[in-house]
């Protein structure tokens, strides 16, 4: 058992070596209030004055101390692998500091001098605190073996130059030390205070509510008001502790500035327990203070020991992946070079291919984002188009009209069609050209989910040049995939296709156009319908031809086609008679209610102005002629689309992502491996470097604690 300190003492130096919090050791925190006595009982446990004294604060910094027990004929051995700062070679008693290496110092005026100097240098002058601890070891043949933690003592109110939250500065570094659960805490409080008051105590039970790994030592049992005794404190009774209570007498502070010695101190402390508590005095005192905290940190030590090889197990395979992850040393650069090239040009491809060996659950990314581009984003986006968006009535008729020219018509214009339809079809290029820009933003983010990142991250130049050529040689693909893709719509505009297998509508009006005119239906409505819509249109051409009024080539219902945008004012019987003087109408043909003529200075004008933009009046047969137009324009606009929504991703992959996949490695190659850059790409990042050395230095610390935990085995204590 006396052999488990040692081994956790190994262990401690191993992880102060490379500066370690990873695991935490088993070891004896002091937690008191300021003035307590924790010093005193320190420096009676290791029988030497080390520690600096005075008034008000004065441990500003943790000090783990290790007490080490050495037997008198090792004294002198252990000696010679340092450095003695004093010339008695022969000194059985030494101490060795963590911050100065091998230096021995058999002189403890000298260490605590020391200690005052590396608080001072850490913390300053103005009575300030420090969390970053002091590690002293000392070999004696009069202590047992021990690891305590020394913290500053706990206050309320700032004093001289403290900042004003020093109390909570305090609490944070004892609780950093004593959440640990692998700690035991020695909570001192003097016997001169109310016990029930004590924040070791309470702060103690915060951590340790169950009370397993609490000890409670009361102080300057000597020091308490005549006729008091601290017997109930002891016994338990105010308040009991799992682990016990022990008492112990210190030094007083006359007995310090007199340099009393610690040896005549526990002659003294052993005299006033047997006399002021003789029934307990075995169970009190510093020496058997000593063997319990020596008794209790090897069984917390055994219990600790299967989880602390656990962890380190756990934390040596971690530091060996995260070393493998920052490479080894490199050997031959050119090859290195090559390696991470095709490395990279092998992961771009493989994330476009959905092959990936780290493959992302987090998001879409690469060859399945681009494939959600091009059949969701885009595909939606081409249906949302309104074949007929952006046309209303009055453009359709305007189109027709002015596709008749001076002529009247006997069927609809099919240039007019092929003007409106061209102008929908123009409206698919801008999404097209929006899917391409999609699917290039899309591959150059890829370049960041490659998955070499480690080695990017290694070697930053390389990182840079490698974004640059990828991101030239998208750039470089970007404008023919444009030009592409560009040309499938203007293909589209080139040659409106009215036979084309899947233009029915087409078939249908040429039949029913070649069945006469007069029988031109709208395709849509039912026969009933169609019945009503020609009684219509003879009534109107019945009511725009009065009796009396010439009937021009025996047919009424041309004269409704020949002029369609509106009637005839009544009177005028042609265009023969607009240029007849107002004498020569006759007088049978003429309206009492039509409107006076409008007189100018050569004469008399019988048509009205004629406006940009009339008034549309509709006939029925104007009606479905514009009908009929928008039902072939939305058909053939979804034949257009249907082509455009599948040749638009095959050119994006044809001309971009291909070509981007087929010629990346040897682009790379090209613009890359040159022998006058290879040393400046390869040029490792200082903060890799740094993070390889600490992640070295700290799986090697694993792999010794590892040897130093199996040599538990050897001596059957496991």
């Amino acid at each position: 058992m006396e052999s488990l300190i040692p081994v956790i003492n190994k262990l401690q130096d191993v992880f102060n070596t490379v500066g370690s919090e990873s695991i935490q050791l088993p070891q004896i925190v002091v937690i008191g209030n300021q003035s307590s006595g924790k010093s005193s009982v320190l420096e009676t446990l290791v029988g030497h004055d080390f520690l600096p004294r005075g008034t008000g604060i004065v441990t500003r910094r943790p000090l783990v101390l290790q007490l080490l027990h050495v037997t008198k004929d090792s004294a002198v051995r252990r000696q010679e692998n340092g450095v003695l700062h004093h010339k008695n070679v022969g000194a059985q008693e030494w101490a060795k500091f963590l911050h100065t290496k091998n230096k021995i110092y058999t002189d403890f005026s000298e260490v605590c001098q020391e200690i005052q100097n590396e608080t001072d240098r850490m913390s300053g002058t103005n009575k300030g605190i420090c969390s970053e601890p002091i590690v002293l070891k000392i070999y004696s043949n009069k202590v047992v073996n021990l690891t305590l933690v020394d913290l500053p003592g706990l206050t309320k109110v700032p004093v001289g130059d403290q900042p004003p939250d020093i109390e909570m500065q305090i609490k944070d570094l004892c609780v950093h030390y004593i959440s640990n659960p692998n700690s035991v805490l020695l909570a001192v409080t003097a016997a001169n205070t109310d016990f029930a008051t004590s924040e070791a105590v309470k702060i103690s039970r915060e951590y340790d509510p169950d009370g397993r790994r609490t000890l409670a030592v009361i102080t300057k049992l000597d020091l308490m008001d005549a006729g008091t005794d601290a017997m109930d404190v002891l016994c338990g009774r105010i308040i009991p502790v799992k682990l016990g209570i022990i008492g112990v007498v210190n030094r007083s502070q006359a007995d310090i500035n007199s340099k009393k010695d610690l040896q005549e101190a526990l002659k003294d402390e052993a005299s006033f327990l047997q006399k002021k508590y003789p029934s307990i005095a075995s169970r009190n005192g510093t020496p058997y203070l000593a063997k319990t905290l020596n008794r209790l940190l090897m069984h917390h030590i055994r219990d600790c020991l299967p989880e602390l090889k656990t962890r380190v197990n756990v934390l040596i395979a971690q530091f060996q992946s995260l070393l493998n992850s920052f490479g080894e040393p490199i050997s031959d650069k050119s090859q290195l070079l090559l390696q991470i090239i095709t490395r990279f040009a092998s992961a771009y491809c493989n994330t476009i291919e959905g092959t990936a060996r780290n493959i992302e659950t987090s998001e879409l990314c690469g060859g399945a984002r681009i494939c959600y581009i091009f059949h969701e984003t885009f595909g939606r986006t081409l249906e949302s188009v309104d074949p007929l968006g952006g046309l209303n009535t009055r453009d359709i008729l305007t189109a027709i009209r002015n596709a008749t020219g001076p002529r009247p018509a006997l069927f609809v214009p099919e240039i007019s069609f092929e003007l409106l339809v061209k102008r929908q079809i123009r409206r698919l290029e801008e999404p097209s050209l929006r899917c391409v820009e999609l699917v290039h933003e899309e591959m150059q983010r890829m370049i960041q989910h490659c998955g070499t990142q480690q080695e990017m991250l290694r070697f930053p130049k390389l990182h840079e040049r490698i974004v640059d050529v990828v991101t030239n040689l998208l750039r470089q693909r970007l404008p023919p995939t444009n030009s592409m893709v560009e040309n499938l719509v203007q293909v589209e505009l080139a040659y409106i296709n009215t036979k084309h297998p899947d233009f029915c509508e087409a078939h249908l009006v040429h039949r029913a156009m070649t069945s006469g005119t007069e029988l031109l239906p709208d395709l849509h409505k039912s026969q009933s319908q169609r019945s009503v819509d020609r009684n219509m249109e003879e009534r109107e051409n019945k009511a725009a031809h009065a009796p009396g009024t010439d009937n021009i080539n025996g047919s009424s219902w041309k004269i409704s086609n020949l002029i369609r945008s509106g009637r005839l004012d009544q009177g005028s019987g042609g265009s023969d008679r607009a240029s007849e003087p107002s004498s020569s109408l006759p007088s049978s043909g003429t309206n009492s209610a039509a409107p006076s003529p409008a007189r100018t200075k050569k004469g008399i004008n019988l048509l009205p102005e004629v406006p940009e933009q009339p008034v549309m009046k509709l006939s029925s047969r104007e009606q479905r002629d514009c009908e009929v137009i928008e039902r072939l324009i939305k058909s053939y606009f979804m034949i257009v689309r249907k082509n455009i929504q599948d040749s638009t991703p095959k050119a994006i992959m044809h001309f971009l992502v291909n070509h981007v996949k087929d010629h990346l490695q040897s682009e790379l190659v090209s613009q890359l491996y040159r022998k006058e850059e290879i040393e400046t790409l390869l040029e490792e990042s200082v903060h890799i470097a740094a993070r390889r050395k600490e992640a070295s230095e700290m799986l090697q610390a694993l792999q010794r604690a590892s040897q130093i935990i199996g040599e538990i085995r050897e001596i059957h204590l496991w």
